[in-house]
């Protein structure tokens, strides 16, 4: 059989070995109780107890406050851009966002199109999002429902070196692509959501961190299924929820608790990114176009500046064993996204073959 490859897909992304062998011994008979947890019903006694322990496991890694809730939302992060707004933007329906990539522009988008007066109150689009802005809340609308940021960008490979402050003014951060990296106050977010398909598990799943005070306020029209009340009310399971995604979800907000919890990975992330940014820099033959300070521990991109030679890296990084290198495909280049899972060994691994192609296509 061959052996497994070091993964760098920036989602779906690779999991905890250990997560997987644990749940794979697990598939047939989950913990002996006869039952397969993809066959197991959400309303069984058996799910009730994973729902449960994934929630108060996540709680416990991340601090989070009892007055927050925590909500398990099938659609991922994109559904979220809708949710949102229809939950959240229901006084002034203004809303203020920074473009800092695509997905913070697509949840801006989504607004404008749902009617909402949204407002891009900085952005670093003109610079093909290389850097982070930074806002005060001088920025900021005083009337704004809440400001809306994307912590870590996928695509560009940055990360907001620091929280902005908004006053009064609820905090909305998608940290699909951070969540679990490293250790966040919570507190100072109105919300926080992820898709789990980046740094936590199979796709299908959106983690929702939300203030109470916040939801119940929806209007009385809107779609059941996309009032965060609901599924409050109903501890995620108002209709079949994806329940494989949860459980495996769950078997690694266990696992993060077992080995060091958020710091102990944040350390790890810190260490890895540190040595292929070193590297990169150091090279002379790749490049990272993103300002320092804005660095993502998450997700490293960089160059080299001839298209036809950097597919020729990710053809052959993945005949290494390195795979999913490509830069996504509407900025081209190499991406590798390092996340939680990803052993320091792979990091090794890439930056040994990176010395080697450097050599041979100079």
């Amino acid at each position: 059989m061959k052996e497994r490859a070091y993964n760098f897909s920036a989602g779906p992304s690779m999991l905890p070995e250990a997560v997987i062998k644990d749940v794979a011994d697990n598939l047939l008979n989950y913990h002996e109780c006869g039952e397969s947890v993809m066959e197991m019903s959400h309303r069984s006694a058996e799910f009730k107890q994973i729902l449960a322990d994934a929630e108060a496991n996540l709680r416990d890694i991340m601090n989070i406050p009892d007055n927050y809730k925590v909500l398990f939302i099938q659609g991922g992060g994109t559904l979220q851009f809708a949710m949102v707004p229809l939950n959240l933007a229901v006084n002034s329906r203004k809303i203020d966002f920074v473009l800092t990539g695509n997905w913070a522009k697509k949840a801006y988008k989504e607004a404008v199109k749902m009617g909402y007066d949204a407002k891009v109150i900085a952005s670093s689009e003109d610079d093909t999002f290389t850097w982070i802005p930074e806002i005060t809340k001088d920025d900021i609308r005083p009337d704004a429902d809440y400001v809306h940021i994307c912590f870590n960008n996928t695509i560009y490979g940055t990360h907001f070196p620091y929280i902005p402050d908004t006053g009064d003014i609820p905090l909305v951060a998608d940290m699909s692509s951070c969540i679990l990296s490293e250790e966040i106050d919570v507190t100072k977010f109105g919300m926080i959501w992820a898709g789990v398909q980046k740094n936590v598990a199979p796709s299908g799943v959106a983690v929702v961190i939300v203030r109470e005070d916040l939801i119940g306020k929806a209007a009385a029209d809107i779609p059941t299924y996309l009032d965060y009340q609901i599924h409050a009310d109903n501890d995620s399971a108002y209709n079949t929820p994806n329940t494989f995604s949860i459980y495996v979800s769950g078997e690694v907000f266990k696992y993060l608790k077992a080995n060091g919890g958020v710091a102990a990975m944040h350390e790890k992330n810190v260490r890895k990114a540190k040595k292929l940014y070193d590297y990169i820099d150091g090279s002379g033959y790749y490049k990272c176009p993103v300002r320092e300070k804005d660095r993502s521990l998450m997700n490293v991109v960089f160059v080299i500046g001839d298209k036809d030679v950097e597919k020729k890296f990710v053809a052959e990084a993945k005949a290494a064993g390195l795979h999913n290198l490509g830069g996504h495909r509407s900025i081209g280049g190499m991406r590798a996204s390092i996340y939680n899972a990803m052993p320091e060994a792979g990091v090794d691994a890439l930056i040994e073959f990176m010395k080697k192609f450097a050599d041979e296509n100079k």
